[in-house]
């Protein structure tokens, strides 16, 4: 059966955070759901602590089940299905605590395994901390290798930024800075271009270009400043083309962001965390988005964090929100279940 609407299941994020009043700002716009059949999972009294923080009442269809999100005729309002993970007397708003990340463990699990029973298409989560998430169990560097894990994933697979048409990969992540030449492989790099080129594809670009940035400053300047671009990055770029992907590069990491904002290219695979991150939230920190590349199922997230100095003060910017179920819904349209 073909349906018009892929189903996203959409969380509250971090309870001490500005996730909940993000979603009530999210849901209150009138065309939030036009994109989704959308199913809020969390806390029923986070719900209505985002929505006091938010200053709005947002009506749901309360349902008893993920099962029961797909066959629903009316979507025109989220559907609501609650879940008890944390007390409101246990949360301390603006802190980190343990309580908190084991709450956003729960729910994630949740909707993954929602997901993998058919009944979700996509997931699209408010921030998390990481911090709170490993005192409240969390057993990896960052919620995509949990995420990778949980699913079953074998496969290469790696956090992708996006800003509009513009998304970055990387060939290493959430690893210290002195480690990060270590993860310059040809095949690191070969995964992280051809995956970010796929789901782009995926995502609705049918044609997409791809550069590659360069690791050393100068693109290693011919050698004097740094062999990685010589020895490994060329070879894997010259590797791709013959593969038949539009890839470029190594360029200048200090230079093919602006070749990128001017629309030369739609993706830009960086070396490691910092070198796209800083140009990507300079470029647009309140519209980037999160995709969590190479799962069996679109995971996506407002690229900032939870903003903990400004939770409950009713200041959260909705838009990197808005953005990131925008992204999930156009990916989960395209599951097979659709």
């Amino acid at each position: 059966m073909q349906h018009t609407k892929p189903v996203v299941a959409l969380t509250l994020g971090d309870p001490a955070g500005i996730g909940p009043e993000l979603i009530a700002r999210l849901l209150g716009q009138t065309d939030a759901t036009t994109h989704a059949n959308i199913v809020l999972v969390g806390d029923a009294w986070l719900w209505a602590d985002g929505q006091k923080i938010a200053g709005l009442e947002v009506a749901t269809q309360p349902v008893q089940s993920f099962a029961a999100v797909r066959a629903r005729t009316d979507t025109s309002l989220p559907a609501w299905l609650p879940m008890d993970t944390v007390a409101a007397a246990q949360v301390q708003r603006g802190q980190a605590q343990a309580v908190g990340g084991a709450s956003v463990l729960q729910v994630l699990n949740a909707c993954m395994d929602a997901t993998q029973r058919g009944e979700v298409d996509a997931i699209c989560f408010a921030p998390l901390n990481k911090f709170a998430m490993k005192q409240g169990g969390l057993r990896h560097e960052d919620e995509l290798h949990h995420f990778a894990e949980y699913l079953g994933v074998k496969t290469y697979f790696c956090e992708f930024n996006t800003l509009g048409d513009l998304w970055t990969s990387r060939v290493s992540s959430h690893i210290p800075l002195k480690d990060a030449a270590s993860y310059l492989t040809q095949e690191r790099i070969q995964q992280a271009a051809a995956l970010i080129y796929r789901s782009l594809q995926a995502s609705g670009i049918a044609a997409p270009k791809v550069a590659v940035a360069a690791f050393n400053p100068h693109g290693g300047d011919g050698g004097t400043c740094g062999r990685e671009e010589i020895d490994t990055i060329i070879p894997a770029v010259a590797a791709l083309q013959a593969q038949g992907i539009a890839v470029e590069g190594p360029f200048p990491a200090d230079t093919i962001f602006l070749k990128a904002r001017d629309g030369e290219y739609q993706a830009i695979v960086t070396m490691y965390h910092d070198q796209g991150q800083i140009a990507i939230k300079l470029m647009g920190f309140s519209k980037g988005v999160t995709v969590q590349g190479g799962l069996p199922v679109p995971i996506t997230t407002p690229a900032h964090g939870t903003a903990y100095d400004i939770a409950g003060l009713g200041q959260a910017d909705v838009n990197a929100t808005y953005n990131a179920l925008r992204i999930a819904a156009r990916m989960g349209l395209a599951s097979p279940k659709n």
